[in-house]
């Protein structure tokens, strides 16, 4: 099955806020933007925030073939009952198209943060129990524990804010078998001040996060890449930008690595919630 879900969702796929707003008004808009990056060859969505089935299916029914995931959906704001529930449904209407991305969140984020590890484990037993097969959902998994969990209790690994290295590190503790599909985060400018000014704007917060500054150190970097926004080698380590050429290399990295799939977000200046449409055909024609 989870060669099945590899080309299902293929080789690239696209990680967006703005692709999981709740805003009514903005229904069309979403739909006909999911409906253009499936035109344009993407095999997968990947909705940020705490997203839920809920905000999933719109763009299912806007699409014939699109897979559509969440990344993540936080264990702490959606019981294992409800989560279980709303997948069904969403199953019942739209066989095959949808992941349920799971995720422990952050300390910071979450009121309820304790023991995180054994919370994902009891929450992966009650799926199990109302009936979620293990190979139709994704863990947001960095640290070696968590990447065992992945291979023993799921169909993959959708880390997040990674490197290729911690890329070819999965891979060896998942085994060949289960989805490997990291983020990667594209900044599409070439000046080298201006791409780390706007990678360093948007990695500011996730350097209040001791889940991702922990496995930065783990893979290598030290405290001072993790100071004034983060080093150059940080920044050059975890996004692609430049011409090109260079995101082109950089992406090819990751599956040099080992990742089955990469789920691409596009860096710019604009609002969270904006979607970047030019950017997404772009780079759709970049990687052919």
């Amino acid at each position: 099955m989870t060669t099945a879900l590899k080309e299902t969702v293929g080789r690239y796929g696209i990680w967006s806020v703005g692709l999981r707003s709740e805003d009514p008004d903005r229904r069309g808009e979403l739909a006909e933007a999911a409906a253009e990056l499936e035109e344009l060859g993407y095999g997968a969505v990947w909705l940020g925030g705490s997203s839920s089935a809920a905000n999933a299916a719109p763009l299912i029914e806007a699409t014939s073939r699109l897979t559509v995931g969440t990344s993540i959906q936080s264990i702490w704001q959606h019981e294992a009952d409800a989560a279980a529930a709303s997948f069904a449904e969403l199953e019942a209407a739209h066989p095959g198209r949808f992941l349920l991305g799971l995720g422990v969140s952050h300390a910071k984020l979450a009121e309820q943060y304790r023991r995180p590890y054994s919370a994902l484990v009891a929450y992966l037993d009650g799926l199990d129990a109302a009936g979620v097969p293990a190979d139709r959902r994704v863990l947001a998994a960095l640290g070696p524990k968590s990447l065992k969990l992945t291979r023993d209790r799921s169909a993959g690994a959708i880390p997040y804010l990674v490197t290729p290295e911690h890329t070819a590190h999965a891979r060896e503790l998942l085994g060949e078998g289960p989805l490997l599909a990291p983020e990667l985060g594209v900044v599409p400018e070439t000046d080298p001040t201006r791409a780390r000014t706007l990678a360093r704007d948007f990695i500011a917060f996730y350097l209040s996060l001791p889940n991702y500054t922990n496995n930065f150190l783990r893979h290598g970097f030290t405290e001072d890449d993790l100071r004034d926004g983060g080093s150059d080698r940080l920044i050059d380590a975890l996004f692609a930008w430049g011409d090109e050429t260079a995101i082109r290399a950089k992406i090819d990295s990751f599956f040099e690595a080992g990742a089955d799939h990469l789920a691409l977000q596009l860096i710019d200046d604009s609002p969270k919630d904006t979607l970047p449409r030019k950017a997404w055909r772009d780079l759709a024609a970049l990687l052919g």
